[in-house]
């Protein structure tokens, strides 16, 4: 029998009293039956394909080198001097605007996410919905072209990564439900974190490609214009349109869909009420509700790390272009061989501990680079990769975490709730940033706004029920 053949055969889960929930989990419905290693290395290929968008654009190149940088300051500010205290807050005032289409990014992403993933649920058409938010982030990468270095353009451009930050994060929701249908109890922690590593060595090889691009200079190309760097991203919805093909030609849906559960789009709303509500009163499926909860938190500062962390190199340490680049490729490289391994102690040892132990890790490097950041840029070589260390393997075991976790046939509308309690509370980590950069008119400050909400978060974290 085929794999969909198979999923259909299976017996229907009871429902439980309170809601649409079902008392089975999803992922055990698996048993033991390990996934041909062409759908997982195919599903894994997506995370290698739209990783170029946070690390080339979001984090290291485009943002910190162009969009955030004089460039985009009116002409007298950027004539003064690199330490004026009038252009260091204009250039704070760069990096609060990307914080605020961070927050704004938020709250689209609160609205729409996990009822986009309910009704991909209910249709079974998660391989639609993936298509749909990969093709319009593809989009907006490419809209970067048309981001000249004027002050007028800074907003455009802030518009098209905080655009394609969510539909990147609506894609996603469906590529995690996909999980479920190529992991078991046993594997899913190493299929996890092998997602995430492939997208931070896909991360590598752009950044190499960026540095080799660099050092020919640009193949005779003119700077003028911003050119390089609105060439980069075009590169970049390229890189993404080929190694994304594989997940829709070879990964199954993760479900057949569940027709009673189809109703109108807003009417979708009053179901996903009714189904939180059910999700915190079945004791089966109540460590869900907690975990959406406090990994909100923590994953908000997992993010504020790399939307925000090659800011604080170039402003904060004034690392240069190459300085900047090579830090991003060791920073990936450590953080993709990191997170596959840690995937191994995720199913040996669950997820709970790999996310403890990286938060409580990543709180003292964050607050060593905050307290020592006079001593220069060795501060920041050294505690930025130690956070670059944990990121992954936390990320990797939250997603792991919450599939041994999710009711069956719900996995696009639970990690449709993944995304949006991870994004709603975004304004955390972008709010802290751009408060106390704005209070202080100091780039350096917001390190430590990042560093309050992983504290949060590892507490949050403490009294959950781990899963099995």
């Amino acid at each position: 029998m085929s794999e969909p053949e198979r999923r259909s055969a299976a017996p229907e889960p009871a429902a439980t009293a309170n809601s649409g929930a079902v008392g089975v989990i999803g992922l055990e419905l698996r048993g033991d039956t390990p996934a041909p290693k062409k759908q997982v290395f195919s599903w894994a290929l997506w995370d290698w394909a739209t990783q170029p968008f946070n690390t080339v654009i979001l984090t290291f190149i485009f943002t910190a080198l162009y969009l955030t940088t004089e460039a985009f300051l009116p002409a007298d500010i950027a004539a003064l001097g690199e330490k004026d205290p009038v252009r260091v807050a204009a250039e704070a005032g760069l990096a609060s605007g990307l914080g605020l289409g961070s927050t704004i990014a938020a709250l689209a992403i609160l609205l729409l996410a996990p009822v986009l993933g309910q009704r991909a649920d209910a249709a079974g058409r998660q391989k639609l919905w993936l298509g749909i938010g990969t093709g319009a982030l593809i989009l907006c990468m490419l809209g970067l072209w048309f981001v000249e270095p004027t002050p007028s353009l800074f907003w455009l451009g802030v518009a098209l990564i905080s655009a394609g930050s969510v539909f990147g994060e609506i894609a996603a929701v469906n590529s995690n439900a996909m999980l479920v249908g190529i992991a078991n109890p046993k594997t899913v922690g190493r299929i996890s974190g092998l997602g995430w590593g492939f997208g931070y060595l896909g991360g590598i090889v752009a950044l190499i490609i960026v540095v080799v691009f660099y050092a020919m200079d640009w193949f005779g190309l003119s700077a003028d214009g911003g050119l390089p760097f609105r060439i980069i991203a075009v590169g970049c919805a390229v890189w993404a349109i080929v190694f994304s093909i594989p997940i829709f030609l070879n990964v199954p849906e993760p479900s057949l869909g569940r027709a009673e559960r189809k109703v109108g789009f807003f009417a979708s709303y009053g179901l996903l009420v009714r189904d939180v509500i059910g999700l915190y009163r079945n004791p089966e499926t109540r460590p869900t509700f907690w975990f959406l909860l406090s990994s909100a938190v923590f994953r908000d500062g997992l993010g504020g790390v790399f939307t925000f962390g090659a800011v604080i190199a170039g402003q904060v340490f004034h690392f240069a272009f190459l300085e900047l680049v090579a830090f991003g490729i060791a920073a990936n490289l450590i953080a993709g061989v990191s997170t596959i391994i840690a995937g191994r102690f995720d199913d040996s040892f669950g997820p709970k501990r790999i996310i403890l132990t990286s938060l409580g890790s990543m709180v003292v490097a964050g607050l060593a680079v905050f307290f020592l950041v006079d001593a220069g840029p060795i501060v920041f070589w050294i505690g930025g990769l130690v956070l670059c260390a944990f990121v992954g393997p936390a990320q990797a075991a939250a997603r792991s975490f919450l599939a041994r976790v999710t009711p069956a046939g719900r996995e696009g509308e639970i990690f449709g709730l993944y995304a949006t309690t991870g994004r709603a509370a975004s304004w955390m980590a972008s709010g802290a940033w751009t408060v106390l950069i704005a209070l202080t008119a100091q780039t350096a400050f917001g390190i430590l706004g990042i560093v309050i909400v992983l504290i949060a978060g590892f507490l949050l974290l403490l009294p959950v029920k781990a899963p099995r």
